[in-house]
C-alpha cells in the first residue's frame, strides 16, 4: 500500500471542469523545488497541461522559491515537464485535439517519496451547470440542517 500525502488540489478545476477521467504523471523537478513542494508552497489555481512533440508539460504551476536556496532557486512559473509513459501521451493528446477536451493538474501529492501529480482529462462547465452544481449543493445542504433539527427536536 503506497503512502499518500496531498500538498495541493486544484479546487477550480472541479468548479469550472467536468472532470471526465484522472491520471497520475511523475513530474520533473529540480532540488530546491521539491523542497519548497515539501513545505506545501505550491499553487496550482491557474495552471494547464500541454502536448508538445510527444511530451507533457505543466504551465502555470507556481511553486515559491525556497529559502535557503539561494543562486540554486529556479523560475517559480516555468514550464515543467511531466513523466507519463508514451502510449498513454499520444491518447490523450488524440483526445485533447479531436473532442476540446483540456488537461488540467488535480492535485500534487506524495506517493512514498516521489512527487505526483494527477491531471484530469476535464470538459470545461458552461454557466448554466456552475449555477447548476451550486443549487445542488444549496439543496442538499437545506436538507442536512432540517434533518439535524428534526433530530434535536
Amino acid at each position: 500500500m503506497a503512502n499518500l500525502k496531498t500538498i495541493a488540489q486544484n479546487k477550480k478545476a472541479h468548479h469550472d471542469y467536468f472532470i471526465e477521467e484522472s491520471y497520475e504523471a511523475g513530474i520533473e523537478l529540480c532540488g530546491t523545488e521539491v523542497k519548497s513542494v515539501r513545505n506545501g508552497r505550491v499553487n496550482l489555481k491557474d495552471s494547464w497541461c500541454s502536448i508538445v512533440e510527444g511530451e507533457i508539460f505543466v504551465n502555470g504551476m507556481h511553486i515559491s522559491p525556497y529559502e535557503h536556496g539561494n543562486i540554486f532557486n529556479r523560475d517559480p512559473m516555468r514550464v515543467r515537464r511531466l513523466l507519463m509513459h508514451k502510449k498513454e501521451i499520444n491518447r490523450l493528446y488524440g483526445t485533447v485535439k479531436q473532442t476540446g477536451y483540456s488537461l488540467i493538474p488535480i492535485s500534487l501529492y506524495f506517493k512514498d517519496s516521489k512527487v505526483k501529480i494527477q491531471i484530469g482529462l476535464c470538459r470545461g462547465k458552461k454557466l448554466y451547470d456552475k449555477r447548476e452544481d451550486m443549487a445542488k449543493r444549496s439543496a442538499k445542504r437545506d436538507i442536512e440542517r432540517a434533518l439535524k433539527e428534526q433530530v434535536r427536536g
